[in-house]
Parts: structure tokens; sequence; C-alpha cells
């Protein structure tokens, strides 16, 4: 990146409010170098940094994408939950914006089966054989497990396999998921304010991760590279 397009991205990033922190006292030891002082009650990220972290973690997105590997958005905060839903599909990447679900990484094996279990569910239904094969009360349990099902693997249906990598939006909110990533060696790429640990993602990008602007613009960026890398 040159000086000049780096000034640029700066601005970019300043002006959705990325550079908002977290209060002092909620600040994570590992994020002190990433904050240049204070506003307010707020403390302020070092943009030009963030800029950095986003070149590398633009970097790993295209090369993920070249390789064909999978990589699962994570972000179920109301605040950006749609966003993380919508950049994912623009890539046909598999997602969780809801609460994560136990295990789908710890456990996988249960995790596909239960996805196998809804697509047969799916397939039948469509067919017409469920009407054929079972009684009224027993359609109305089977239309409750698919319901169950559909609400639970959201976003996650289209995983043959475990994830190659995770892109996070703040790994605090979403522990369970970086730990169970983390555990299984998965790398990380993750948006995370001051109130995160950093050593908890492989590419973190420290930024205001719930300014809805902040975090789509981030996104943006990085599904492009994604994008791009598959296309090449």
């Amino acid at each position: 990146m040159t000086a000049g397009s780096n000034m640029v991205e700066i601005k970019r990033l300043f002006e959705t409010g990325a550079h908002f922190a977290q209060m002092k006292s909620r600040r994570h030891p590992s994020m002190k170098p990433f904050l240049v002082g204070t506003k307010g009650r707020q403390e302020i990220i070092d943009l030009a940094k963030t800029a950095e972290q986003i070149e590398a973690a633009k970097a790993a997105m295209a090369a993920l994408a070249r390789e064909g590997k999978t990589v699962l958005f994570v972000g179920g905060k109301v605040e950006i939950a749609a966003l993380v839903k919508k950049a994912a599909q623009e890539v046909s990447a598999p997602f969780v914006a809801t609460r994560w679900l136990g295990g789908t990484i710890s456990n996988w094996n249960e995790i596909k089966k239960r996805i196998e279990r809804l697509a047969e569910l799916t397939e039948k239904s469509a067919a017409g054989t469920l009407a054929k094969q079972h009684t009224k009360l027993e359609l109305v349990y089977l239309d409750r497990e698919k319901k169950r099902l559909e609400e639970r693997l959201d976003g996650i249906t289209t995983l043959a396999k475990r994830p190659d990598a995770l892109l996070v939006v703040d790994t605090k909110h979403e522990k369970h998921a970086v730990k169970e990533a983390n555990d299984a060696g998965i790398p990380v790429i993750a948006i995370m304010s001051s109130d995160c640990d950093l050593r908890e993602a492989k590419y973190p990008i420290v930024a205001n991760d719930t300014s809805r602007e902040s975090v789509r613009l981030i996104l943006s960026q990085l599904t492009e590279a994604f994008a791009k890398g598959q296309a090449a």
C-alpha cells in the first residue's frame, strides 16, 4: 500500500468512526500498542495500524479463495448480524449470524449429521413423500423438527466439512466460536475492538466492532478480496 492510498484508507475508516475503541477500564492488555489516546472516556485506535491489518487480512482472504478454502463468517451481535449475513452471501460463504451452535467445529461429525437430516427432510417434503409415509401427527412432529433444524443451522447448511478459516466480528462476543477454532488450529480473521484479546486472531483488525458503518466498510473490503481470489 502506498502512502497516498494508506491516507485515503485511514480517512475512510475515520469517517465511519472506526477509531472509537472501548473505555479504558474495558481495555484488554494486548491492545495497548494499538491505541493512541482518549476522547472523553473512550480510547482511540491507531487507524494507520488498522489499515495495515486490513491489507494483511485481505491478502489472507484472497489466498484462501484462490485455494478453494471455506471461510465461515461469524457475527451474531444484533447491530451487525445482518451485515455479516449479507457479506457472506455475496461470496456464497457459510455464515453464523445468530447464536453460535456449540460443536460446529469441535463436534463437527454430529453437526454434519444434523445438516444431512435437514437436507433429507427438505428433500422428502418437497417431493411429497413425507405425507405418504407418515400420519398427520407424525407430520406435525417432523415439521417441528425441520423448522428447529432450519433455525439452528441457518447459514451453515452448505458446509460439507469443517471450515478452513473463520471471519469473526467481535471475538469477545463470539468467544465460543473463537475457542473452537483456536483449539482446532483453524485461523481466525477478526474485526475486534480494544476489549478483545489480540492473541485470539491470526489476522486481527483492531477497529470499532459495534459501528455498523465501520464493520460494513471492512467487511466489504474483505469480501472483495475474497471474490477476486475466487475469480483468479
